[in-house]
């Protein structure tokens, strides 16, 4: 009776598939928390992408930007380093910007949730079929997970414009993202992964008009 026990496979298929299916199901489940950090990743990126576009084309978060070249010399190139950088961030309920002048919560806002109508917060409304052909979207539309806290808005002078511009000094435009956090819906449990930071990213372009009407 023992000897015929010992030699039986009975249920063995039953043993090595209870050992197989958790090192399966975590491969799986990886597979697809990966694929979404990706998908994270790059609307992240879309939304760098176009928020420093749309600081380019609209009026400057930090204020102090229009009068902040020299001058002293009208026509004389605004060479780099001459004023700034403004480095704008969100914080607590409120704005500032680093080398005085006020923080434009309207244009900061802007950025964040495009056209659609300001509020001091971080909701980030849908944008209606009606409205998509006039109404621009902002960086919250492309990674709704974004809070305005996440968003830094860098002006620097970089050697573009000439002094006494009649539009203002011409930036060069940083948007970054800091503080965010890849978000695992499987392995966040099972592996801790829900904490992971996700890199510094950001995007940098040339001011334009940096008025709110231009297209």
């Amino acid at each position: 009776m023992i000897k015929r026990f010992t030699k039986s496979d009975a249920g063995a298929a039953m043993v090595e598939m209870a050992i197989v299916t958790p090192l399966l199901f975590t491969l799986v489940l990886g597979f697809v928390d990966f694929g979404y950090a990706l998908y994270q990743w790059n609307a992240a990126t879309k939304a760098v992408q176009l928020g420093a576009r749309l600081a380019s084309i609209s009026d400057p978060v930090a204020t102090a930007l229009a009068t902040a070249a020299p001058i002293s010399a009208p026509g004389a190139p605004v060479v780099a380093a001459a004023y700034g950088p403004f480095v704008c961030t969100y914080t607590a309920g409120t704005g500032a910007c680093t080398n005085g002048g006020a923080f434009d919560a309207v244009n900061f806002s802007r950025i964040f949730r495009g056209d659609t109508a300001y509020t001091n917060d971080d909701t980030c409304p849908a944008i209606t079929p009606a409205q998509r052909p006039t109404t621009r979207p902002g960086m919250c539309h492309f990674f709704p997970r974004l809070h305005r806290d996440n968003i830094v808005v860098t002006y620097s002078a970089t050697g573009l414009g000439y002094q006494t511009r009649l539009g203002g000094p011409v930036p060069t435009i940083t948007v970054s993202l800091k503080t965010i956090t890849f978000e695992f819906f499987f392995l966040g449990g099972l592996l801790g992964f829900d904490n992971l930071t996700m890199p510094s990213m950001l995007s940098t372009v040339t001011g334009e008009d940096l008025k709110s009407t231009a297209s």
